[in-house]
C-alpha cells in the first residue's frame, strides 16, 4: 500500500493517514500479539504509533506503562526506530500523575526508558490540569525539546481557552509550541471536537488525531440489534444503538460501504479523516484481522456527496 503521508501541523512529521492505537497492547492483546498487529502495519506502510504512560493501568496486575514497554521491546527486535513516529502521553499515570514541570520530566524520562528510545517524536497532555498554570507546563515541554527528548509537543483533551492560552504563551516567549491536537471526535461524537476548539486548531495550523475514532467499535457496524459483541469495549459501543443518530449513521454507512464493496469501519474512518483539520484518525486492533479495514483509510475516497451524507446523518 502506498499510501501518501499527512503532514502534523507545522512539524516535520509525516505520517500514515492511520495512526494506530497502543493501548489495547498489554490489556486485550498480548506481547505476540501486539508485535504481530505493530509487523502487520507497518508491513502495510503505516509508520504512526499512539500509546500513553498510563496504557494499561486500569487492568487488574498491571501498573501503567505496559504498551509502551511493549513498542519499546518491538523497535528493538525490528531495529526500526527512526522508521516510527512515536507518541505517548502525560499526566494519568498512577506513579507520575498531572501536570507540573516536575512531574511532566519524570514521567518523560519514565517513558524514553519504557520505550527503550532516546527520543519521543510527539508528546501529548494527555488530561489537561487547569490548577496548573500553562507557562509552567509549556516551558517544561520546552526543556525536553531542548534537551533533544521530544521533537514535537501536542494537547490532549483541552479546552479552547486553555488551548488558546498555551499557543500565545510560546509565541510570545519563543517557546515551543503545539503542533497537534488529540480530541475525542467520530460519527456519533461531533459536539467533543467541531466548534470553538476545531477553529482554533484549523486556524493556528494544528493537526487533529482523533481517539476513539470509531466509537469503541460501534462504528466498525458489528453492534447491531440483538447482536452479542464479545468486546471489552461492548458497553460503551453498544449504547449508540439506542440513539437515533447512531441509527441513522449506520444505515448511511452500511449503503456507502456496499457501493464501495468495503468495510463499514473502512467508510466511518474515510469520512473522518477528510474532516477539516484532521491529519490522521487512530483506531487499534487487538488482532492482525481487524487491521485490512482499518489500513483501508488510505485507499478510500469518499464522494463528496457521501461524505455530506453521513455528515447530515450524523448531525
Amino acid at each position: 500500500m502506498t499510501a501518501s503521508l499527512r503532514k502534523i501541523g507545522t512539524s516535520d512529521l509525516e505520517v500514515f493517514p492511520l495512526a494506530l492505537g497502543g493501548n489495547v497492547f498489554g490489556w486485550t492483546a498480548d506481547e505476540k500479539t501486539s508485535f504481530a498487529v505493530l509487523d502487520a502495519y507497518t508491513a502495510a506502510g503505516g509508520n504512526f504509533v499512539d500509546t500513553a504512560d498510563s496504557y494499561s493501568a486500569w487492568v487488574e496486575g498491571n501498573k501503567g506503562g505496559e504498551s509502551e514497554t511493549i513498542i519499546g521491546k518491538w523497535l528493538k527486535a525490528r531495529g526500526n526506530r527512526s522508521d516510527v513516529v512515536v507518541a505517548t502521553k502525560v499526566s494519568q499515570h498512577p506513579e507520575y500523575p498531572g501536570l507540573t514541570a516536575a512531574n511532566i520530566k519524570a514521567a518523560a524520562d519514565a517513558s524514553l526508558r519504557r520505550l527503550d528510545t532516546d527520543y519521543i517524536d510527539l508528546y501529548y497532555t494527555h488530561f489537561d490540569k487547569p490548577e496548573v498554570p500553562v507557562e509552567e507546563i509549556i516551558g517544561a515541554l520546552d526543556e525536553l525539546v531542548r534537551a533533544g527528548k521530544v521533537r514535537h509537543i501536542a494537547a490532549s483533551n483541552i479546552s479552547p481557552e486553555r488551548l488558546r492560552a498555551s499557543l500565545d504563551h510560546s509565541d510570545r516567549e519563543g517557546l515551543a509550541r503545539y503542533v497537534a491536537l488529540q480530541p475525542h471526535y467520530n460519527l456519533v461524537s461531533r459536539d467533543t471536537y467541531e466548534g470553538p476548539l476545531q477553529d482554533l486548531a484549523a486556524r493556528e495550523g494544528l493537526a487533529a488525531v482523533p481517539y476513539f475514532a470509531l466509537a469503541s467499535g460501534f462504528l466498525t457496524g458489528k453492534y447491531r440489534p440483538g447482536a452479542q459483541v464479545d468486546s471489552a469495549r461492548a458497553g460503551s459501543a453498544a449504547k449508540h444503538l439506542q440513539s437515533e443518530r447512531g441509527q441513522k449513521v449506520l444505515t448511511a454507512l452500511d449503503e456507502i460501504a456496499a457501493a464501495h464493496d468495503a468495510p463499514v469501519a473502512t467508510v466511518a474512518l474515510a469520512w473522518l479523516a477528510g474532516r477539516p483539520s484532521v491529519t490522521a484518525p487512530i483506531a487499534s486492533a487487538r488482532t492482525v484481522e481487524q487491521l485490512p479495514a482499518l489500513l483501508g483509510v488510505a485507499e478510500l475516497e469518499l464522494t463528496q456527496e457521501e461524505s455530506d451524507r453521513l455528515t447530515l446523518a450524523s448531525a
